[in-house]
């Protein structure tokens, strides 16, 4: 199911509409896949880890790539974004001022100021408004990672071509 909710910068205090989501296994993946597919032809894309990073988390940013080269090396790496609990992804469109999130939680986040064309991928896929909902973020929960998603995670980086924030490239 899916809700909406409001995300209120902590600097600026401006509000943003927000979507959150979530979706069965079998779904999730192509469920992002179809919201990110609204964003438009060129995107830019921030990985987030929490890997070692006890206290916060470590981003890496690409500015613009062609959305279907990205969405081939995502494809590529669906193992990692679905199953490693220290790892995100963010694909926004700065123009737009739109943002889809899959988070460490596996959830599907959307942010901007037009909500429908993400809840008109919502509903065609079977996930339907629950203003209701709660999500794992809202409950104690731990997360899980391993050495091995760590290093596909820096593989991602790497194909993507992405620096983190300190301007440092990504390297396995």
């Amino acid at each position: 199911g899916f809700r909406h909710d409001v995300y209120v910068d902590p600097t600026s205090h401006s509000k943003v509409p927000v979507i959150m989501a979530s979706a069965s296994r079998e779904r999730l993946f192509d469920l992002f896949i179809g919201m990110i597919d609204t964003l438009g032809p060129i995107v830019d894309v921030v990985l987030e880890t929490s890997h070692y990073h006890h206290n916060g988390h470590q981003d890496y940013y690409r500015e613009h790539i062609d959305l279907p080269v990205l969405k081939s090396i995502l494809y590529d790496f669906e193992e990692l974004l679905m199953n490693d609990g220290c790892a995100g992804i963010a694909v926004l469109n700065p123009k737009r001022q739109q943002e889809v999130q899959f988070d460490e939680h596996k959830l599907i986040i959307a942010y901007g100021s037009r909500l429908e064309p993400f809840e008109r991928v919502l509903i065609r896929n079977d996930v339907y408004i629950d203003e209701k909902l709660r999500f794992i973020t809202e409950a104690e929960h731990v997360h899980t990672s391993n050495e091995r998603m760590y290093d596909q995670f820096m593989s991602l980086a790497m194909r993507l071509g992405m620096e983190s924030e300190d301007g440092e490239e990504a390297a396995c």
